[in-house]
């Protein structure tokens, strides 16, 4: 079965902020609990410590449209694709994350990673509101 969640959370500021902040892959520890713990680049590439072992994070290039999706690679080199977007909205933003149900994932795993994903994009919010 396919089916995503399209999960959002309203930001009070600009949207280049937003996006210049998370797109430095040295501030995942900082607010994605879920991916790092933490993080380091070696040749040009980043990996982070994670529940699930060693990870890669691969960030789609620095773009005007402030697209953020990713690729999530894990050791045994099973790879997530992970589209992420912020969105100008009135005097801030919006940031949307898209959760994908990876076939044969049990409905409440896949409501358990809605849930962190959403506790991630709290704690980004309040760190960039203060």
């Amino acid at each position: 079965m396919r089916e995503s969640q399209h999960i959002s959370i309203y930001i009070e500021r600009p949207a280049a902020q937003v996006y210049a902040y998370i797109a430095n892959p040295a501030n995942l520890p900082n607010w994605a609990a879920g991916l790092s713990g933490s993080i380091e680049q070696r040749d040009g590439r980043w990996f982070a410590e994670s529940p699930m072992g060693e990870i890669e994070v691969i960030f789609v290039p620095e773009n005007p449209y402030f697209v953020l999706d990713h690729d999530v690679r894990l050791s045994d080199g099973t790879m997530f694709n992970n589209p992420m977007r912020v969105i100008d909205y009135d005097t801030g933003c919006e940031v949307v994350f898209t959760l994908r149900r990876q076939a044969g994932r049990p409905e409440d795993e896949y409501e358990a990673d809605a849930k962190a994903i959403r506790t991630d994009l709290a704690t980004l919010k309040r760190l960039l509101e203060r």
